[in-house]
């Protein structure tokens, strides 16, 4: 279709013949009419007579028996406005931003009024926002504390090995998230994904199943970071309830006035994790090489004595097997929230460029922190540590469980502990902070696909839904179960149990909705070629990923079925292992039944809506160009 030059009719409520005629709007031949699905078209119109622009956006209902009915969805723009104008805070003038997440708004929920009265989320996250979100979100207190008791049940080579493998899994399956999350940045973009490519009863299990998991991690994640702080003498004194509500109160406010805000603490966080994970593999490699206080050569010491690959669960290679499948699950877990950078892609500034960029480098990020992090700590502390082993036998506060402070204290270095502590704590507070942020997105994600009631859709005039910050920020309150004894910290363990394999799921459901999209795509006429991220060896990529989490979930809980005479039994250690895949599938039967829905077919599978809007923005965000070297290098990392 050609558009031709374009000058508005006075009449702001519909378009006027002649208008539509200059605009050539297609007709539909009765003899070719078929169903059409509902297509929401945003455009841009230009005057190329003076610098000056005006906008306006139509919508299109194609149906079955009428030509294409346009109906104008957002206000023309009386006022002409210089292009010239001052930029705002994403680079790009407030009044075209503003312009940009009304068309987003109107293009997804179908009319302008219902935009304009509950608002949209804003594209406040800037580059480095998002790359250093992708980083922090890959770097957990799993990689500071949890990877000690994979290291001395299974030992170096078989963490070595289980990180490698499931960062591998990971890589694949975030390949599948950056495609669908380029081709559609939404807000909370999982459980729409979901709904939209396979079948509205899996975006309502696993929008419901996240936020669960992203409250309660929240909870669990305040609770660790206020025992952390424990670990300096000076704090001991002081109730915990009470670092409790001051992490809370932080936490609430870095989320609820601006995505900004959110951006620049997690930015801060990012970086304070990677400067320290830099600094200890640089010196776990000195360390190793006998460059420190105490002049020992440690080089692969512990591979021998004790050993590479533990035994667990039983003996010889079978145990040595046990042993390394116990790792696969324990990494499982450490990486949890790496699909957060997806869950921001809503509210990322240039999208179609910035979620590419971050996850083409999830591999090397992966490889560098992870890999070579189980690397050093094979090399630096042994699997059979009496330090380590006492401290997590007595649950010792925050960095006391270490692997890397106890091959720091081992290595006589005295005044790391208490800097490794600091960030274990940043670590903890950043991970309380990002989760109260996934957890209200994935409510409004859910309030979008009418599964969550609309009032979570509002927004206030920074783009925060602050309803449902909110109420995700409510639940924190059970935190201060966890302060007390008996009844409650044993309510607060069970809270945490239910969520165990959340994060799996997630990603389960993240590979299925790839394949049934690559399907859509194929079947809608749309080549893979075309697209803005591509990633590879697809749809065997999403197919490997899902096998192996799919085990993972099966397997998850095989210490308690092995044992003679099935001696590791545990009712507890089982439900706590399990009781996460009934309640996923309850969540999808409930909404299939209630709401008798269907399995999409790719070839109507709504992979359009919202869309346009989001083609229409790409033009306008600016192309940073490097003035010297320096800036060429930050425009690389970040």
């Amino acid at each position: 279709m050609t558009r031709q030059a374009y000058t508005p009719s006075t009449n702001l409520s519909t378009p006027s013949l002649s208008d539509r005629k200059k605009l050539a709007w297609p007709s539909i031949d009765p003899a070719k009419q078929r169903a059409f699905p509902l297509h929401v078209v945003t455009r841009e119109l230009y005057r190329g007579t003076r610098p000056h622009v005006e906008l306006a956006a139509f919508s299109f209902t194609l149906t079955s028996r009428t030509s294409p009915k346009c109906v104008l969805i957002a206000k023309m723009e009386k006022e002409s406005y210089n292009v010239d104008e001052k930029p705002g805070h994403n680079g790009i003038g407030e009044h075209q931003a503003k312009t940009g997440r009304l068309a987003e708004a109107a293009d997804l929920y179908g009319n302008v009024e219902e935009a304009e009265q509950l608002g949209y989320v804003s594209r406040g996250l800037k580059s480095r926002h998002i790359q250093f979100i992708a980083l922090g979100g890959t770097i957990g207190t799993g990689l500071f504390l949890g990877i000690g008791g994979a290291l001395t049940t299974s030992g170096p080579l078989s963490i070595l090995l289980g990180y490698t493998f499931t960062g591998i899994a990971i890589f694949a399956m975030m390949q599948c998230l950056g495609e669908m999350a380029t081709w559609l940045p939404l807000p909370g973009s999982i459980p729409q994904f979901c709904a939209r490519y396979v079948d509205d009863a899996m975006g309502f299990a696993v929008g419901w199943n996240n936020w669960y998991n992203s409250a309660i991690t929240l909870c669990a994640e305040i609770s660790a970071a206020a025992i952390v702080i424990q670990f300096w003498e000076g704090a001991r004194d002081i109730n915990v309830a009470a670092w409790i509500s001051i992490i809370i109160v932080v936490v609430i406010c870095l989320n609820i006035f601006a995505v900004s805000i959110y951006g620049e603490a997690e930015f801060v966080f990012a970086s304070v994790k990677i400067i320290t994970i830099v600094g200890l593999l640089i010196m776990a490699f000195i360390v190793d090489l006998g460059g420190g206080p105490k002049h020992d050569r440690l080089g692969f010491r512990f591979w021998k004595n004790p050993g590479a690959m533990k035994e667990y669960d039983s003996t010889g290679d079978t145990g040595r097997f046990l042993g390394l499948f116990n790792v696969l699950v324990n990494a499982a877990f450490s990486y949890g929230g790496v699909e957060l950078v997806a869950v921001a892609a809503g509210e990322a500034e240039n999208p179609r460029k910035n979620i590419p960029k971050a996850v083409r480098r999830v591999f090397w990020r992966i490889l560098f922190f992870y890999v070579l992090g189980s690397l050093a700590i094979g090399v630096l502390v042994s699997s059979s540590d009496e330090h380590l082993l006492k401290a997590q036998d007595e649950g010792a506060p925050g960095a006391a469980r270490s692997p890397w402070v106890v091959g720091i204290t081992n290595a006589g270095i005295p005044v790391l502990p208490s800097i490794i502590n600091a960030v274990i704590l940043t670590s903890a507070s950043s991970s309380a902070n990002a989760f109260l942020y996934t957890g209200s997105r994935y409510l409004f994600a859910l309030a979008q696909n009418r599964q969550a009631p609309r009032i979570f859709l509002t927004c206030s005039k920074a783009g925060v839904p602050y309803y449902a910050v909110a109420v995700t920020a409510s639940i924190s309150g059970l935190t201060y179960l966890s302060v007390g004894k008996g009844g409650s910290a044993k309510a607060f363990a069970w809270f945490q149990n239910i969520v165990t394999i959340a994060s799996l799921w997630t990603w389960v459901s993240i590979c299925i909705a790839y394949i049934q999209f690559h399907k859509a795509l194929k079947a809608q006429g749309i080549d893979r070629n075309t697209l803005v991220f591509k990633s590879r060896f697809q749809p065997y990529t999403a197919w490997f990923a899902l096998i192996y989490f799919a085990m993972i979930i099966i397997f998850s809980g095989f210490d308690v079925f092995v044992g003679k005479n099935h001696s590791h039994w545990s009712t507890d250690t089982f439900i706590a292992a399990y009781i996460g895949i009934p309640i996923y599938i309850a969540l999808f039967l409930f909404w299939k039944v209630f709401k008798r829905t269907k399995f999409v077919n790719p070839a109507d599978a709504d992979i359009q809506s919202g869309k346009a809007a989001l083609d229409a923005e790409d033009a306008n965000w600016p192309e940073l160009v490097p003035r010297n070297f320096l800036e060429r290098i930050w425009f690389w990392i970040a």
